[in-house]
């Protein structure tokens, strides 16, 4: 027994002595329990919506302040004509427009008035769940309306879902399986390839060579931008001619966002291998570091809008979150280069940041 408790105290001892495996053992369990249960929340929470109220009456008014006082939502606009509607989706100001009737407050007197409910239906569980909370926020008003007038109100509520009338998933997630997709392969993979040259001692004899250091790498990263823009090619092909997801914007600019997005992928691939030592820490760190992340805080499965406001900085910095914002943009959109200048302009920042310090780190740790 003596001999089992000192091979015991001398596991601890190890696993105490190396600060990354007890990071692993006591962290990551709490970092998960804190991502998972308190990140994500299938509830809507501050969801964007916008008005186009042309008839700017008391009722009109009172159910603008009615959504304003709501937890569910924010109102970001007031919207000047239905020229608007188009706009404010596009700049993705807001996630839903409500467009009263003209004379509302008169047609609800004698009866009845509309509302239409004008969803982004790129997300179709997002704006399945706006509208519904949309509704129970204009079915509330209706009631108080009718107990205070004490006579029949009926708020008659049209819904339609802009850009995906038909409600299909495969709009929502054929741009965010183009993000994971793409930094499996690179970031990942490019990881992997490179230390294992580290671990097996080759890396000695690839620098000997007549090769630059850099040339090295980008001998190394270019397979990879090959392979990537193949899937790239074959997830657009089964896109449209399987799901029947559109490419309604420029398949030129398309291209150019995720040329971009490899390269940020590629440069997480290169600094993750100069972090690690072995290939099952490289898997490790790009698994755990980055396809989480990805799934979690890009907005593909989890809205960003209905996280905690202390978490909502997070997604500022997922590279994935700026790449499916644009690719939803240009493929179910189909907006010009105006409307996701942003997303383009991050995703190109990001790239050449990264790419900087991953040489550098790399320059570094060769000498």
């Amino acid at each position: 027994m003596k001999p089992f408790l000192s091979f015991v105290l001398k596991e601890f001892r190890q696993i105490f002595r190396d600060r990354r495996t007890l990071l692993i053992l006591l962290g990551m369990p709490l970092m998960l329990v804190l991502l998972l249960g308190y990140a994500i929340k299938t509830e809507l929470n501050d969801a964007r919506v916008a008005f186009y109220d042309p008839s700017k009456d008391d009722v009109t008014l009172r159910i603008a302040e009615r959504f304003r006082a709501s937890a569910y939502f924010t109102v970001v606009r007031d919207l000047e004509g239905p020229d608007d509607i188009h706009r404010v989706f596009q700049e993705g100001d807001a996630g839903l427009v409500l467009v009263f009737s003209e004379h509302f407050a008169d047609d609800l007197l004698r009866g009845g008035a509309a509302v239409q409910l004008i969803a982004d239906g790129t997300d179709p569980n997002q704006a399945s769940m706006m509208t519904a909370y949309a509704q129970g926020v204009l079915a509330s008003c209706q009631a108080e309306l009718m107990g205070q007038h004490r006579v029949p109100m009926q708020i008659a509520v049209e819904t339609r879902m802009l850009y995906n009338p038909q409600m299909e998933s495969a709009y929502n997630f054929v741009p965010g399986v183009m993000g994971v997709v793409l930094m499996l392969i690179c970031a990942m993979m490019t990881s992997v390839a490179i230390v294992r040259e580290k671990e097996t001692g080759t890396m000695e004899v690839l620098l000997a060579s007549p090769m630059r250091p850099l040339q090295i790498i980008l001998a190394k990263a270019t397979p990879y931008f090959v392979l990537s823009a193949a899937n790239i090619a074959t997830i657009l092909l089964l896109a449209v001619l399987v799901m029947g997801v559109p490419i309604r914007g420029s398949l030129c600019w398309l291209t150019v966002v995720s040329a971009l997005f490899v390269l940020v992928a590629l440069a997480l691939g290169l600094l993750i291998s100069t972090l690690v030592s072995s290939q099952m820490a490289a898997l490790l760190v790009s698994g755990i570091g980055l396809m989480m992340p990805t799934l979690i805080f890009s907005g593909l499965i989890f809205p960003i809008e209905s996280m905690p406001a202390a978490l909502r900085w997070i997604p500022d910095f997922i590279p994935a979150r700026w790449y499916i914002s644009a690719v939803r943009k240009i493929m179910i959109e189909g907006v010009g280069v105006d409307c996701f200048v942003q997303e383009l302009g991050i995703i190109a920042l990001m790239a050449v940041v990264l790419a900087a310090v991953a040489l550098k780190k790399f320059h570094v740790r060769l000498s």
